[in-house]
């Protein structure tokens, strides 16, 4: 739709993969290798994407994690993983987008990737207690967000996708499939191009006068 990228991920090979394919479309892209889990980079991670652009007018949170365990065997280091890259990083990079760009220019839109796994459980067969817990703090993080900075007319809003074909979700879905399927009122999984819609009417001015909500993307589930 026009913008010029900045994507961030750990692994450079991947973040060229990604690259190559963007500008096949045609897209003006640019590409940082870091590590979201190492806050004291996400300063540099900023200030790089300013010193090529300029400003930030769109910031999608959407960087995370899980980790399949039972709570009671829960690994410290899964959870504190999955709060790291599902909570902290997405703070303190708004934080930093926010102060030096979007509150300076008055403007700007945020969007943090949440999933319909706020509201829910552990589905049938998985142990996703840190994924859910931090999917659930997304929404309030995003609400609370959005009322400090509304008055700098930054629109804050979250996206709440249902079970995607990913690496994240590959096993998952090996297993689940099907009873997913079953369980979703459009009868089909959600895909890539499901996400567009939302986020291309969240960052324009057409839903200016939104702000603070959350948005399930997941053909209806939810409501089952």
């Amino acid at each position: 739709m026009g913008c010029r990228v900045a994507i961030t991920a750990r692994k450079a090979d991947e973040l060229a993969e990604a690259k190559a394919h963007l500008q096949g479309k045609g897209i003006e892209v640019q590409t940082l290798v870091n590590d979201l889990q190492r806050f004291e980079g996400i300063p540099k991670l900023v200030d790089d994407v300013l010193g090529h652009h300029g400003h930030i007018d769109i910031f999608v949170n959407n960087a995370g994690a899980t980790w399949n365990a039972p709570a009671e065997d829960y690994p410290g280091e899964a959870w504190r993983k999955v709060m790291n890259l599902n909570i902290n990083a997405p703070f303190f990079l708004a934080r930093e987008v926010g102060k030096r760009s979007m509150i300076p220019r008055r403007a700007g839109k945020i969007f943090n990737i949440a999933s319909v796994a706020r509201l829910k459980g552990s589905p049938p067969g998985t142990n996703t207690i840190a994924y859910n817990t931090s999917k659930a703090t997304a929404i309030n993080f995003t609400r609370a967000l959005a009322a400090e900075w509304g008055k700098y007319n930054i629109n804050v809003n979250a996206i709440c996708p249902g079970f995607f074909p990913s690496k994240m979700s590959a096993g998952l879905l090996d297993k689940l499939e099907n009873m997913i399927v079953s369980h979703t009122p459009l009868q089909c999984l959600s895909g890539d191009e499901d996400l567009k819609g939302p986020i291309v009417s969240l960052a324009s001015e057409a839903s200016r006068h939104i702000t603070g909500q959350y948005f399930a993307v997941d053909g209806g589930a939810i409501v089952n």
